[in-house]
């Protein structure tokens, strides 16, 4: 059919599209003039199952099931797949493909990463040095997701990068100032001294961080900018200058007016923002989800 044919091509309308994202985000840390990005269905594409067998020669299934999270779930009864035995496979192949010298990842990729070393032994490469850095937890204390909304994203703007980290758990400042900041170490350690001597409030230590969180992803100005906003709206209750505008047409109840501007997801999750006194209408907080709005609201 005429869809069947078009499908392929909107596939590659979305990895292109996707692909553009990723470059933008990734531009955000590197110089992208001197980033290769390469695709590694190139390589893995082209492996015989006689040569993912030597790969895996090279493994036991005790180094596989030895890891601490497959061992939690092994005895917790959970499935484990056999592709899963291959990830580390497939992932330490890209290093031989690639001849890489090293390979940064989470400290969860242990295993991962050492496969690597492990296959460019076997095809006489010298092994890779690896890089790994501490898991950074989200703003709820839970590993970070886009699917439990506890994210900060590099392409957030300054007021929302500004505000997430001023949502985020007291317990977390010290991690994302070692983990995610440029900060000096001798400086963190002063903070965390601070933090724990009550000689420094969570809030001025969050506002600190956020300020250079946003600096770092767009610019000293912007930075300032977003902790005036903060002030502004936050602490100080005022309404911002540059509320978006949305023309509602013909339904003017709150719930539909949340709806449209995209506060919220559905008119179910309106009615219990409603009820929970999350919403205000010119500074009054509103429960009922028959009230309507005027222009100028």
């Amino acid at each position: 059919s005429d869809k069947d044919a078009e499908r392929p091509m909107l596939v590659e309308d979305t990895v292109k599209k996707n692909m553009e994202t990723y470059l933008e985000q990734v531009g955000k840390i590197l110089d992208i003039s001197k980033v290769e990005v390469v695709r590694n269905s190139e390589w893995l594409s082209k492996l015989s199952y006689l040569e993912v067998c030597k790969q895996a020669d090279a493994f036991s299934i005790n180094d596989f099931i030895g890891r601490e999270l497959i061992a939690k779930r092994i005895e917790g009864g959970s499935r484990v797949s056999m592709r899963e035995l291959m990830y580390p496979l497939m992932q330490g192949y890209d290093s031989v493909a690639l001849h890489a010298d090293v390979e940064l990842g989470g400290t969860d990729q242990r295993f991962n990463l050492l496969a690597g070393r492990t296959l460019q032994k076997l095809y006489g490469q010298p092994e890779q040095q690896i890089v790994m850095c501490p898991i950074v937890n989200g703003l709820d204390g839970r590993k970070m997701s886009s699917s439990w909304g506890n994210t900060i994203n590099l392409m957030d703007d300054p007021n929302t990068m500004y505000g997430k980290v001023m949502s985020m758990q007291d317990d977390l400042i010290v991690d994302y100032f070692t983990l995610l900041t440029r900060v000096p170490m001798a400086e963190v350690e002063e903070i965390k001294t601070q933090l724990a001597n009550n000689s420094l409030h969570p809030m001025d230590a969050k506002k600190k961080l956020a300020h250079k969180l946003v600096s770092m992803y767009h610019s000293e100005d912007e930075a300032n900018k977003a902790d005036e906003y903060f002030k502004k709206t936050i602490q100080d209750k005022e309404i911002p200058t540059d509320v978006p505008e949305f023309d509602l047409g013909a339904e003017k109840d709150v719930v539909s007016a949340l709806v449209q501007s995209g506060l919220v997801k559905s008119k179910s999750e309106a009615r219990r923002v409603l009820e929970e006194k999350g919403v205000k209408i010119n500074g009054v907080v509103v429960e009922d989800p028959s009230t309507t709005l005027s222009t100028g609201d």
